[in-house]
């Protein structure tokens, strides 16, 4: 398309010229007039070359018009060579397999766990069943508290970890990133196999509810002990390396422990979670935070650098394959 947009506007220009000059229209006529022989006799010479061509391409002139036979060998390796690169450039490029290839050679031990299949993400969760989900939450810590006449209870694990703020009835959630693009493939996919092991092997359908977390919320968040205590570039939040989920039922998001659906849920994905080499939020004993996995990648500097390079790794590779 921006080729056709260049070549209509550089013929407009052209058009525009001619009609506006009458100088150059007739300097463009002269040299039209003075190729035009020329033409004539390249393009006759052109066709008794092609003749003598078809001529020499004859088994019997093998001997007399091999020097023209050259011609045909150049030729046919001329588009040999451009039929490989027209199908290197325009065949489609399968992701997947790039994926598998980096995973390989950046992290053998979670290419074999995955036996060479790279598992996709699934579909972002809507924002409205997510704040559906931080009200029955309230609502069940509230009953929870009065049941047991206590108002010291530890609240639950997404209200520690995410903190949201509600205006006018709805939550905050500008800042809380849910996609999976600036997660780091070696996590991503052991958290992706975790999904997948949840949903198949016992039935939970596991959603996203933070994944990469900026440096100025994680100040924010630390402000709050009972929230979190890592600042910024602490956490491996800002790594691309943890992750916050919860459960959907019914086509509802499910997050509070005091669930006892979502608590058995919680139990069974950290047991799963740590099959995979992750580290499970639940066996913290300062903070509970039964919703969080991170991958603890041996020999990280948590630096910004470090975190600017683990979060872009998906996004340069997605370049690259465009």
């Amino acid at each position: 398309m921006i080729i056709f947009i260049g070549c209509s506007f550089l013929a407009l220009v052209i058009g525009l010229s001619l009609l506006m000059s009458y100088e150059l229209r007739l300097r463009t006529l002269n040299y039209v007039r003075l190729i035009l022989p020329n033409s004539k006799q390249k393009l006759g010479h052109a066709r008794q070359f092609a003749q003598e061509m078809g001529y020499a391409a004859s088994a019997e002139q093998t001997q007399t018009h091999w020097h023209l036979q050259q011609w045909w060998i150049l030729i046919a390796g001329f588009f040999l060579l451009g039929s490989i690169l027209l199908f290197a450039f325009t065949r489609p490029i399968d992701p997947t397999k790039v994926e598998a290839n980096y995973l390989e050679k950046v992290d053998p031990q979670i290419y074999a766990l995955l036996n060479g299949e790279i598992l996709t993400p699934p579909p972002e969760v809507d924002e409205q069943l997510v704040d559906a989900a931080i009200v029955e939450a309230m609502q069940l810590e509230q009953q929870y508290q009065a049941q047991n006449n206590s108002v010291t209870a530890q609240p639950f694990s997404l209200e520690r970890d995410t903190t949201f703020e509600q205006s006018h009835g709805h939550f905050d959630t500008s800042l809380i990133d849910r996609k999976w693009d600036r997660m780091n493939l070696r996590y991503k996919q052991r958290l992706l196999m975790v999904f997948k092991i949840m949903k198949e092997r016992y039935g939970y359908e596991l959603v996203l509810l933070e994944g990469y977390r900026s440096p100025a919320r994680q100040n924010m968040l630390s402000g709050n002990k009972n929230t979190t205590r890592a600042k910024a570039f602490q956490s491996y939040h800002q790594f691309g390396l943890a992750a916050d989920v919860a459960f959907k039922r019914d086509g509802k998001v499910v997050i509070s422990e005091r669930d006892p659906w979502a608590w058995k849920g919680y139990q069974l994905y950290g047991e799963v979670a740590e099959s995979v080499g992750l580290t499970w939020g639940g066996r913290w004993k300062s903070i509970h935070d039964y919703g969080h996995t991170e991958f603890r990648m041996p020999g990280l500097k948590k630096t910004a650098e470090m975190a600017e390079k683990l979060t872009t790794e998906g996004q340069l590779l997605a370049q690259e394959l465009n």
